[in-house]
């Protein structure tokens, strides 16, 4: 059975926009996922975090890879661009979140999804709403909960 997943990218550490082009590639060449499409680049400033501007989208994919399998091609995938974690919310070479898994709610040590911390994050609400304008978040529409991170700085880049 095919399910449409939407992931998460974001870089800000090394040349972020070609580890993110890098990982689609890698994502649209792996086995499982059956098409890929990618919402524009935006650069933001890190939320809770320090460090250098981020680069991130989203992508929507068709995959046949149940949820912890998605997980775990994301996270090898980080790791092929060094993902390391230091700690919490530190700069990385790359970031791959699940985002969304159908209409399913997983809760489990491994993977929550929806991802807990998307609707606070204009840097997902804003490429997630370019691929799915029409898609219904349990938190919100994307007009109100875009309205409750105004303060986050977020600038859509040009190819």
């Amino acid at each position: 059975m095919n399910t449409l997943a939407y992931i998460g990218l974001g870089a800000n550490l090394g040349d972020a926009r070609q580890t993110i082009a890098a990982a689609i590639q890698t994502l649209r060449e792996s086995g499982g996922i059956l098409t890929l499409r990618q919402a524009p680049l935006y650069s933001s400033d890190p939320v809770d975090a320090q460090g250098p501007v981020f680069i991130n989208t989203v992508v929507g994919l068709d995959t046949t890879l149940e949820p912890h399998s998605l997980l775990d091609l994301l996270q090898a995938i980080e790791q092929q661009h060094g993902r390391e974690r230091p700690y919490r919310n530190a700069p990385r070479t790359l970031d791959l979140d699940l985002l969304l898994y159908g209409t399913q709610t997983i809760d489990t040590p491994r993977l929550s999804v929806p991802h807990p911390r998307m609707h606070q994050r204009a840097f997902v609400l804003r490429p997630l709403q370019d691929l799915a304008p029409g898609l219904q978040l349990a938190q919100g529409s994307f007009k109100t909960l875009l309205a409750g991170c105004q303060d986050q700085k977020l600038d859509r880049l040009v190819d």
